[in-house]
């Protein structure tokens, strides 16, 4: 642990150990103890880490140049990016806008929409519609199209927070996610508010395919999408799908929208686009959207960073590492070995409630009663501790709360996408440690609920 006073601050002032290196799906402290990532870090390090060929490929590019102005030069590097980026997107998607993250891309995306509609006479249209919970970033933004409490009920007062609908938590609800009617009863939600804040009022509906931290890794029951997409159309409505935690493989296809063959207006990408090797993100739209914010003036939006030609580098880099050693193919090989074994942890531990997952973007939700589906009590911090011990046994793995930030405790477990059994077999061995140590301090607490 760091004795050195910081001048850093994040969310708190909790320490950690000093980084010293990261090789594959380990990293190292400068005392010399390992940690085996769990999580990829915020679900980003999809490649692993210090893979030479993407180093190499920053390297050329540093040795040519690490920055040009996008209104000054083109670059090879975001022009090389943006045609890979088009050729894997959904058809139409054709234009594209690079970022330095997720929270830009987001705001890039509703800030598209809302120009367009302006472009072609649609004014009146501005509303966001998205779900709770959910999480689309940290921006202002960003933060009105979230849903998640502790993060925008602070913020409130600064921002035009926007329309939501219940997020498809169906094992929640006791329905059936594998019948058709579960997924268009949620979907059916959507409509509902699009008719009671007006059609004419209302400009997207943005949605994780796969839900991403708010609501733990889950897939939409049967049906979902499909018919959000359609009732999109239906209205006018653009469908906007956030693939920043989704894309670049995570879940078994290089986009989450390929599972249901989904033809977004806009998509945004972040995360495990680059990898982490390099801050990166990107809007795809459709050239429908873009050609008349162009023709009325140009887009009114931008980064400084947007485009770096070194950033750009590192994600075609990244991406071609993903398509040559198959990382998406074994992201879902393993994704369903990794199921498997989190079930069967399921089995012995019984403060795990649910099990889910689509991919290597897996997750499990702790409840006093499986029963009922009780949560844990919220003021044992359930989601914060169990992170603290699995850390302390040398296991990175990432949580939040499904029940609108508030309650709800989930894990997430997703290791970078070049993990093996081997490694999936310490992930496991590791959890069920920390799963008994936490039981073990929480009982006294159970024990007065039972």
């Amino acid at each position: 642990m760091s004795a050195k006073p910081s001048h850093l601050f994040y969310q708190g002032r909790e320490r950690k150990p000093v980084l010293d290196q990261a090789r594959g799906v380990y990293m190292w402290d400068v005392d010399g103890k390992r940690y085996l990532d769990g999580s990829s870090g915020a679900m980003v390090c999809n490649i692993g880490h210090s893979n030479e060929n993407v180093l190499e490929a920053m390297r050329r590019q540093m040795e040519k140049s690490t920055f040009g102005y996008r209104l000054h030069f083109e670059t090879e590097a975001s022009e090389k990016l943006a045609s890979k980026t088009a050729a894997l997107t959904p058809e139409g998607l054709n234009r594209v806008f690079f970022v330095s993250g997720g929270s830009e891309a987001v705001e890039s995306a509703i800030k598209l929409a809302r120009q367009y509609a302006l472009a072609v006479g649609q004014g009146s249209r501005w509303k966001v519609i998205s779900r709770s919970p959910s999480y689309h970033g940290c921006t202002l933004g960003a933060l009105a199209i979230t849903g998640y409490a502790p993060l925008t009920k602070p913020f409130e007062p600064m921002m035009q927070m926007m329309p939501k609908v219940p997020a498809p938590r169906a094992y929640l609800d006791g329905l059936d996610p594998d019948d058709i009617a579960t997924g268009h009863h949620y979907a059916h939600m959507l409509e509902a508010q699009i008719l009671a804040e007006g059609p004419e009022s209302v400009l997207a509906f943005i949605v994780e395919p796969v839900g991403g931290a708010s609501t733990g890794a889950l897939v939409p029951p049967r049906g979902y999408m499909e018919r959000v997409q359609e009732i999109c159309r239906q209205y006018g409505v653009l469908f906007i799908l956030d693939e920043v935690m989704t894309g670049a493989g995570r879940t078994g296809k290089f986009l989450a929208s390929e599972h249901w063959n989904l033809e977004p207006d806009i998509m945004v990408m972040s995360k495990g686009f680059a990898a982490g090797y390099m801050p990166l993100g990107g809007m795809a739209a459709h050239e429908r959207l873009v050609e008349p914010v162009l023709d009325a003036g140009g887009f009114l939006h931008g980064f400084t960073y947007a485009g770096n030609p070194l950033a750009c580098a590192a994600g075609l880099a990244v991406i071609d590492e993903i398509e040559r050693l198959g990382l998406v193919r074994n992201a879902a090989l393993m994704g369903e070995k990794l199921l498997t074994r989190l079930r069967e942890l399921m089995d012995r531990h019984a403060i795990i409630g649910d099990v889910r997952g689509m991919g290597l973007l897996t997750a499990f939700e702790f409840m006093s009663d499986r029963a009922t589906k009780a949560p844990l009590p919220k003021e044992l911090r359930a989601f914060d501790r169990f992170v603290q011990i699995a850390y302390v046994k040398g296991l990175i793995v990432y949580s939040r709360r499904t029940r609108d930030g508030v309650e709800g405790d989930h894990v997430l477990v997703c290791p970078p996408m070049i993990v093996n059994e081997t490694h999936l077999d310490e992930i496991t061995e590791m959890l069920d440690a920390a799963l008994a140590q936490f039981t073990a301090e929480i009982r006294p607490s159970l024990d007065k609920i039972a």
